[in-house]
C-alpha cells in the first residue's frame, strides 16, 4: 500500500498531476493506492494557509485544491487499468465546523452542557458528530456510497476507527457492500474492530522499535510485541507494518529522526513480515524532511531516486513467493540466533514456500549462525541468487543494518 499526499506530492498537487505517477509506482510494486481526504476544507477554525484534510466541509465532493471530481473519477479509471486499487481516507468522526450538516443537521452533532458544539480531543478546527442520531448514520453511510457509486474507489481508510461506534462500521459495511466488494483499513489498534475491518494499524509496533533504536528497550522486548500481537489478532487480521505516514511524519519525524540508520532494515520487515505494508509519499526517494501539515510544502523530487530499486526489490520478492502473501494460512515464526542481541530473524512459511529473513538492528558486524533446527534444506539467496544449504550450514554474516533474504 501506497499513501499519497496529494498537496505535497506535486509543485501542483493536483489529482492530474500525481497521475503522472501512476506507471512508476506501478512499476515499484505498488498494489493499493491510499489517498489522503479528497475533500473540501472548511474554512472555519482554518490551521495554516491550507487546512487540514481532515476538517471536512462537504463528504460528496472533491477539494477545489486538488482539481474536479471528474478529474478524481478520471484518475481512479487510469489507476484500475493499471492493476491499482484505490482507497480513500474516511474522516467519519467528526467534521469541519462550517460543514454543510452544521447549520441543516445540528442534531448530527454532540453538544457540551452550555450546547455548544465541540471536539472531544480539542482539534481546534472540528465538532464531533454524534452517533446515537440515525438520521446521521444514514447519511454517512450515503455519503460513503457516493464514492463508490460515482468514483469507483475500491475502498476506505477510515481515521481513527474505533472513535467511532463498531455497530456503525458493521451497518456501513453491510451497506456498502451490496454495490461491491471492499477493502476496509482501520487506524486504531482494537482487535474487536476486525470483526468489520480487514487491516488495522501497528503504533504499537512502530512507538516500540523508536524505543529500542534509542536504546530503551532489548530486541528481547521488540520479540514479545511480535508474539503479543499475534496473540491479541485473529489469524485472518491483516496488520499494517510502516515506518512512515503522514502523521509520523509531520509531526514526529522522518524514518531516519526515528530510527537513524535503523530505517532501512525496518522496512525491510514492514516488507516481509506477516501483513501489509505501507509506504509513504517520498519513501523512495527518500524523503528527508517532514513535510509541513497544514500549508504547501512540496516532497522536493530528484532525477535519481535512491531508494526504489530498493523498494521495488523487496516487493519483488514479496510477489513472488507465497509464503510472504499476506494471507491467513501463511506462517511467522521468530528464530534464534547466536547474535539474539543485535539480529531479528524470522521464517515466513506457506506449505513448501519458505523465507528467511535475516535483519542486523545494530551498528557492529555480525558473524552468528541460526539455531533452529527448523530452518533445513536448499535455499536461494533472494538478490545475488547464490545458494545455500541450511542443513550443512547455519551461518551467516551481516555488516551493521543490513539484512539478508533466503528463499525456497
Amino acid at each position: 500500500m501506497y499513501e499519497v499526499n496529494l498537496r505535497q506530492y506535486t509543485p501542483e498537487g493536483t489529482f492530474k498531476a500525481f497521475a503522472k505517477n501512476l506507471p512508476r509506482l506501478r512499476g515499484m510494486g505498488i498494489d493499493v493506492l491510499w489517498f489522503m481526504p479528497i475533500t473540501p476544507i472548511s474554512m472555519i477554525g482554518r490551521q495554516g494557509s491550507l487546512g487540514s484534510y481532515y476538517a471536512c466541509s462537504d463528504y460528496t465532493s472533491a477539494n477545489p485544491e486538488f482539481g474536479s471530481l471528474e478529474e478524481f473519477k478520471n484518475l481512479v479509471k487510469r489507476a484500475q487499468a493499471l492493476g491499482f486499487k484505490v482507497i480513500i481516507d474516511w474522516v467519519a468522526n467528526h467534521t469541519g465546523q462550517d460543514h454543510h450538516w452544521v447549520k441543516d443537521h445540528p442534531e448530527y452533532y454532540i453538544r457540551n452542557e452550555r450546547g455548544e458544539f465541540y471536539d472531544t480531543h480539542g482539534w481546534q478546527d472540528v465538532f464531533d458528530l454524534n452517533y446515537y442520531n440515525g438520521g446521521l448514520r444514514a447519511s454517512m453511510i450515503a455519503a460513503m456510497q457516493f464514492w463508490v457509486k460515482e468514483c469507483k474507489i475500491d475502498g476506505f481508510r477510515c481515521d481513527m476507527a474505533h472513535l467511532v461506534p463498531l455497530d456503525f462500521w458493521r451497518e456501513a459495511r453491510k451497506s456498502l457492500e451490496e454495490l461491491k466488494p471492499l477493502f476496509w483499513l482501520a487506524e486504531c489498534e482494537e482487535p474487536i474492530y476486525h470483526e468489520v475491518f480487514d487491516a488495522s494499524y501497528t503504533w504499537t509496533w512502530m512507538h516500540k522499535t523508536q524505543d529500542f533504536t534509542k536504546g530503551k528497550i532489548s530486541l528481547a522486548d521488540l520479540k514479545n510485541v511480535l508474539l503479543d500481537d499475534a496473540r491479541k489478532f485473529p489469524a485472518s487480521a491483516f496488520r499494517l507494518w510502516f515506518t512512515a505516514n503522514h502523521d509520523e511524519n509531520s509531526w514526529n519525524g522522518t524514518e531516519f529522526e526515528k530510527y537513524g540508520e535503523a530505517a532501512k532494515p525496518l522496512a525491510v520487515f514492514s516488507d516481509t513480515w506477516k501483513g501489509i505494508p505501507l509506504i509513504y509519499s517520498g519513501q523512495e526517494l527518500p524523503n528527508p524532511k517532514r513535510l509541513k501539515f497544514f500549508d504547501k510544502d512540496p516532497i522536493e523530487w530528484k532525477e535519481e531516486l535512491s531508494l526504489e530499486s530498493f523498494y521495488k526489490s523487496i516487493l519483488g520478492v514479496r510477489k513472488k513467493n507465497p509464503a510472504l502473501y499476506a494471507a491467513e494460512d501463511t506462517e511467522a515464526i521468530l528464530l534464534n540466533t547466536t547474535a539474539d542481541q543485535q539480529v531479528l530473524a524470522f521464517l515466513r512459511k506457506k506449505n513448501a514456500n519458505e523465507v528467511v529473513v535475516l535483519l542486523n538492528l545494530s551498528a557492529v558486524n555480525i558473524d552468528a549462525q541460526i539455531l533452529e533446527k527448523q530452518v533445513t534444506g536448499k535455499f536461494k539467496d533472494s538478490f545475488t541468487s547464490k545458494q545455500k544449504d541450511f542443513s550443512k550450514d547455519r551461518s551467516f554474516q551481516l555488516k551493521a543494518w543490513d539484512f539478508a533474504i533466503f528463499e525456497k
